[in-house]
Order: structure tokens, then sequence, then C-alpha cells
């Protein structure tokens, strides 16, 4: 049964789709896509180390607006397809894994050499290829899939994917506005593709127009501010300890001469400000310790005061 036969407002989107090519804004489009494939990546990645037996890298690539007809593969191809209805459309989601990605994914599950990559498929993939490329479709439609009010409503398990010129003849494509995004896996020196496309209209209607949970979206602030703070924390900066010398007006400054001495104050030899990145933070006291020199914080150098001080000084 086609999705939405009996929902007059689906249907017509169908309809202008199919016919008209409506399309979202393409910086929405864009934006919803890349947000729903980072997402997905941690579930992936605990899914590659848990099956395969050597490690696989994995990540983002190329998102790309385009026409679903693009779809369509050779007929001489050597890649995998599957597509995944879902509960708004019957193409909601579909993968291709192109021929150097499937030998490197069969190589990585059964542990081969990683440094002795094996060559792309030249010819149709076998039965056990096969089934190491569904189990790694299966994967990536549950994560690009999601959960709760998100979710793009895809119906799992997948389908058996398609191979082969025979499949491939039989395939029939419906063209429609968009988006592909390409997941590039590597093992070793080499990578592969698998690429996903998804209707504009899917993605939009699950990712650009969810409204977020304010409780959920306090918490993840809470969880990147502490993040982001403790690597903050852990950064390397670079400290200067100064001495002033002395303060003078922007007249005596301007007459200076070259050449000329200038005076210390009494405490230029004990006064010492503790500096990061030209902000001081530290009034510090310099000293010397046996045949070290010494600086020990006295107190958090305040910029309010110091303005006073000056002033007072004038």
């Amino acid at each position: 049964m086609t999705p939405g036969a009996d929902n007059p407002e689906l249907m017509r989107k169908l309809i202008v789709e199919r016919l008209v090519g409506a399309t979202g804004d393409p910086r929405h489009v864009a934006e919803a896509a890349r947000a729903t494939s980072m997402r997905a990546l941690p579930a992936l990645a605990d899914m590659f180390r848990e099956k395969f037996a050597s490690p696989v890298m994995l990540d983002v690539g190329d998102i790309d607006i385009v026409r679903l007809a693009e779809v369509k593969p050779d007929r001489d191809a050597f890649d995998a397809i599957v597509v995944v209805p879902g509960d708004r459309s019957r193409d909601a989601l579909t993968m291709r894994l192109d021929a150097r990605a499937l030998s490197l994914l069969v190589g990585a599950f059964f542990g081969g050499d990683p440094d002795i990559p094996p060559p792309p498929l030249a010819r149709a993939p076998s039965r056990i290829e096969l089934d190491v490329a569904t189990m790694v479709f299966e994967a990536f439609a549950q994560a690009i899939n999601g959960a709760g009010a998100r979710a793009l409503g895809l119906r799992l398990p997948i389908p058996q994917p398609l191979s082969g010129p025979t499949d491939f003849k039989r395939f029939v494509v419906r063209d429609g506005p968009g988006v592909r995004v390409t997941f590039t896996l590597g093992v070793g020196d080499e990578m592969g593709e698998l690429t996903a496309w998804l209707p504009q209209r899917v993605i939009l209607e699950t990712r650009a127009v969810a409204k977020p949970d304010p409780a959920m979206e306090q918490a993840r602030a809470v969880e990147w501010h502490h993040r982001f703070s403790e690597e903050v924390k852990r950064s390397n900066v670079e400290i200067e300890a100064t001495i002033p010398l002395a303060r003078m007006s922007l007249r005596t400054l301007a007459g200076l001469q070259v050449g000329q001495i200038l005076e210390l104050s009494d405490t230029a030899q004990t006064e010492t400000k503790l500096s990061v990145r030209g902000r001081a933070v530290f009034v510090c006291e310099f000293g010397k310790l046996g045949k070290h020199y010494t600086v020990r914080v006295r107190q958090p150098f305040d910029a309010r005061q110091e303005v006073i001080d000056g002033l007072m000084a004038g």
C-alpha cells in the first residue's frame, strides 16, 4: 500500500513533490541533514567497535542538495543498495555501499590485515558480502532514524539489499528533491563510501520543524558547559611576570630621548604582575630563593583598583 493513500494532505504533498519538485530552504535542509548525521555517529562507532575485528574509521563527508533520480545505479555496478520505507514515504532512506567500502568492511569484519587492504569488488557481491552489507545498512538505518518525536519513522528491520545487473535493471527510482549525505569508511589508508539519500520533505517534517525539549536543551547546555570548562582548564597557556618600572604622564613619555636613563621606584624590585595573553591576573612579589628567582602570588589583580591608584598617584 502506498504511504498516505488514506491521507489526502500527504497524497497532495507527494504529487507536488513528484511533479513540481517543491523543496525546502537549502540551508535548512543541509543543516537538518548534518545534524541527523552527526547524531548518528556515536551509535555507529559503538557498533563498529563491537562487530568488527579490525578498526574502521567513520566520518561524515559531503552533504549536497540533489534530485533523487541520481540514486539509480549503473546496471554493471558492483555496489549494494537498500531502500528503507517509512511512515511518510516508501523511500524514506536509500543507502548505497560502493565496491571499495564493501570489500574493506568484509575484510575488517573477518579480521583482515588493515595494512594489506583487499581490492575493490570487480563482480556482484556474494552472499557473505551481502550479509555484511545488510548488517551495516541496518546499523545506519537505526542510527539515522533516531528515537522519540524526532524519529524519521523508518520501518525496520530493513529489506533485502539489491545488487547485480538483474536487481539494478528492475530498480525503479522515484524522482524528487532530496539531500545526499556521504559517510566515509576507512580501514588503514584506504577509504570507501556509504551514501545516504533522503527526500527533503521527510527530513524537514521530522527534523527542521521539531521543537526542542527545554529540559533536554538545558541539560545539554550544562553538559557542554562542564565539558568545555574542563577542556579549557587542561589547556596550556604562556604566563609572563613583569616588573612595572614607573608611572609617568603622556607628556613625559613623549619627551623620552634615546639613551635616557629611567629610575626605578622603591617598590619596583618587589612588585610584579603575572599576565596571561597580555591580561594581568595576579599581583605578585619578586624575590630570590637560592640561585633561582621566584614570583610569589600576593593577590588577584583588580583592574578597577589599578585605575584608582593611578589617579591618586597623578
